[in-house]
């Protein structure tokens, strides 16, 4: 089907690896929900390094429809990497991710798109309240997870890890994903300044297809990628003023000890510095707040001359 295509309401990007069962039945139930609400639409599908025939079903059903388009990564680099280049691509005014595996439901689209168009959200992010994983594996860590993430970053949603988002085009266009830090895209949308973040309750399905492809580093590096997002968002232009708190503070503490030894040695003469453990306690405190310091100014040095220094998001200009 060839279509022309000036306007695009929805783009909905897909990564995948080893989808090949349920690719052909989601992209007719994508297309299904579409025509249904009239919506002009393009569907990117990014093939995370598939070894099976995935590649080539995605070839035929872009052959047949125009607006199936594709990216193929070499090999696999992850999810967030598939979803860092399907934002690239995006051409929507709201763009949607879902997994390809049929556990996230098209039909719940026409609402997503609702609120983001209507209701004046930057982000929506589905929640899964009823699910169809494994307990052990998949529910209870998320829910540690999430309530994890909530505490440290100021963002409450319920499944921050749900693949069914919706966003602004303005957020994907003004947001990077790398590592594992798919699962934190809400938490960067905020520190890239997109606050009207918001949640919905979506259908979860039980997988119908294959196997999930996640393993147990996830927690892992989820928690990894939380902690740079966090020291990121909150002093990636301005490392200073971490290392630099930390540093004085060590060597405050080490040097107040030592000073506190001196004083009794002059004046009790009761023992020699070096006879106590806490000497070189204070000898640690102050070597290590040193550290800390040069790693603040190192890091200020490297901050102050990347090249996006100076690059801040403007929202508008009168």
């Amino acid at each position: 089907m060839s279509v022309d295509i000036s306007v695009i309401d929805i783009s909905v990007i897909i990564p995948l690896k080893n989808e090949e069962e349920s690719l052909p039945e989601l992209v007719a139930w994508i297309a299904k929900v579409m025509e249904a609400h009239r919506f002009t639409y393009e569907v990117w599908m990014v093939d995370d390094g598939s070894t099976d025939s995935s590649w080539e079903v995605i070839q035929r059903l872009a052959a047949d429809d125009d607006r199936i388009r594709a990216i193929r990564f070499r090999r696999n680099y992850g999810k967030s990497a598939a979803l860092n280049e399907g934002f690239r691509s995006a051409r929507g005014n709201v763009v949607i991710t879902m997994d390809a595996d049929l556990q996230d439901s098209p039909d719940e689209i026409p609402e997503l798109y609702r609120m983001i168009m209507e209701d004046g959200y930057d982000l929506v992010s589905g929640w899964k309240k009823k699910r169809y994983d494994n307990t052990f594996t998949k529910n209870l860590p998320s829910k540690l997870y999430n309530w994890t993430t909530t505490k440290m970053s100021g963002v409450k949603l319920h499944d921050m890890n749900c693949g069914l988002k919706a966003y602004r085009k303005k957020v994907v266009k003004s947001i990077e994903v790398y590592g594992e830090m798919h699962r934190y895209i809400p938490v960067i949308a905020k520190w890239a300044g997109f606050r009207n973040i918001g949640e919905k309750v979506v259908e979860h399905r039980a997988r119908k297809y294959g196997v999930t492809k996640f393993g147990l580093e996830r927690f892992i590096n989820g928690f990894l990628d939380l902690a740079s997002i966090m020291f990121i968002g909150k002093f990636g232009k301005r490392p200073m003023h971490l290392f630099g708190a930390l540093g004085t503070l060590f060597f405050l503490a080490g040097f107040g000890i030592a000073f506190y030894l001196a004083f009794a040695k002059i004046f009790f003469d009761r023992y020699n510095m070096t006879d106590r453990p806490i000497f070189y306690l204070a000898i640690l405190f102050m070597i290590i707040g040193s550290q800390l310091f040069l790693t603040g100014f190192i890091g200020e040095l490297v901050a102050r001359n990347a090249p996006e220094r100076n690059t801040y998001l403007i929202e508008e200009t009168i």
